[in-house]
């Protein structure tokens, strides 16, 4: 893969975790987030990465997601968390937790104080974020993949990103591929 980073250049990472968590497992795969922090450590100067989730809070401390929470904040990301709300919809009971809002603000935010944001997710919705992220002078490298059937990431946001890193290809993030089913 052609490098996408300069070493001097002042680096975000933004990580929508519901959408790249739906991406690792629709690869069969999951994430490593040491080896993400890694990669962006050597590559460029990376100034912060921020992991954005919602959080169903079910009463129980074995919460699948508190390991992973508490490993991330441990290791050098920012968790940017909200609880998440359970309702019911023509008798169907649902669960909503959308971090959206909370993400493209942190990367409007940011664009004062880096020069490439790195926007791990595959959401359409983020196009007018990284147009205006451009606008500012900030490079936009979006991280998911096409590879899944539908595809994770958004054409539009993948045409609009300055670079787009396939994470199926790559393989610099996943780890356990899983088999069978």
């Amino acid at each position: 893969m052609t490098t996408m980073f300069y070493k001097d250049e002042r680096t975000m990472l933004f990580v929508d975790g519901a959408n790249v968590s739906a991406s690792a497992k629709a690869l069969r795969c999951s994430m490593d987030w040491k080896k993400v922090l890694t990669y962006f450590q050597g590559n460029c100067r990376l100034v912060s990465a921020y992991y954005y989730t919602a959080v169903l809070d079910t009463g129980d401390e074995h919460n699948a997601l508190v390991p992973l929470l508490d490993w991330l904040s441990f290791n050098g990301y920012t968790l940017v968390t909200r609880e998440a709300k359970r309702y019911t919809n023509d008798g169907v009971d649902r669960i909503k937790g959308n971090m959206d809002v909370d993400m493209a603000v942190g990367v409007l935010e940011s664009c004062a104080h880096c020069d490439h944001v790195v926007l791990m997710t595959g959401d359409g919705d983020f196009v007018p974020v990284v147009q205006a992220a451009q606008r500012r002078g900030v490079r936009v490298t979006v991280v998911s993949t096409v590879a899944t059937n539908p595809p994770m990431a958004s054409d539009d946001l993948r045409r609009v990103a300055n670079n787009f890193i396939e994470l199926s290809e790559t393989r610099l993030f996943l780890m356990n591929a899983w088999e069978g089913e």
